[in-house]
């Protein structure tokens, strides 16, 4: 028992803080169809002077509006199946 506990503890530390999916993968799929251009208000992959000002909120808020949705973005921002840790890792890829 004690062992199936220590295993069980190990796998949660090793999964907490860490994206689970491939973050241009997840941009691929579900983000770039928006934050390539096609919606004019979505900033850009690499625009980092659209995204500064969404930066200066802090990586909490800009979780919290792909999780629920904000103006022309829907809730979750088209994937399903992120983590919060998804979400982070995608807002870092597209703000580099």
């Amino acid at each position: 028992m004690k062992k199936m506990l220590l295993a069980a503890a190990v796998m949660t530390l090793s999964f907490n803080g860490y994206a689970a999916q491939d973050p241009q993968a997840v941009y691929d799929r579900s983000c770039g169809v928006c934050h390539n251009g096609q919606i004019p208000t979505s900033p850009k992959k690499g625009d980092k002077a659209a995204w500064e000002p969404r930066l200066a909120k802090g990586m909490d808020a800009l979780v919290q509006s792909v999780t629920n949705g904000m103006n022309a973005m829907p809730p979750r921002g088209l994937c399903m199946d992120c983590t919060a840790e998804d979400y982070q890792a995608v807002i870092e890829l597209m703000t580099k």
